[in-house]
């Protein structure tokens, strides 16, 4: 049988291994999510039930990609959209069109869950 001090040592580092994820997956600015949830509330129609769906969905996101991947492919989108060199630049490479689909399979994902 054990004592009752171990057993507290046993869930205090449960507890502690579970924050230490918990903050894993919550890599995200705030600044970043309200963002997020800004321009989601626009294209949604600015309602309660659009902030509930929008933050449900960069929650989503965040679950699937880290920051780092979510910044590069939120970058390679938003160059993807200009015309010309630059545009084609982005268009026209494996690892730029990689990044653009591992976010789109994310936002769909959120889709699927949140709305």
């Amino acid at each position: 049988m054990r004592s009752l001090s171990e057993f507290l040592i046993l869930a205090v580092l449960l507890l502690a291994g579970d924050f230490a994820w918990a903050a894993d997956l919550n890599d995200y600015p705030t600044s970043a999510r309200a963002d997020y949830v800004f321009g989601c509330m626009k294209a949604n129609g600015d309602t309660r039930l659009s902030l509930d769906q929008c933050s449900c969905s960069i929650d989503v996101i965040a679950t699937i990609l880290p920051y780092e991947r979510y910044v590069a492919a939120e970058t390679v989108a938003s160059v993807n959209q200009q015309a010309g060199q630059v545009g084609a630049l982005m268009r026209n490479t494996d690892a730029a069109r990689d990044m653009l689909q591992e976010l789109r399979r994310a936002q769909a994902e959120a889709q699927v869950r949140c709305f």
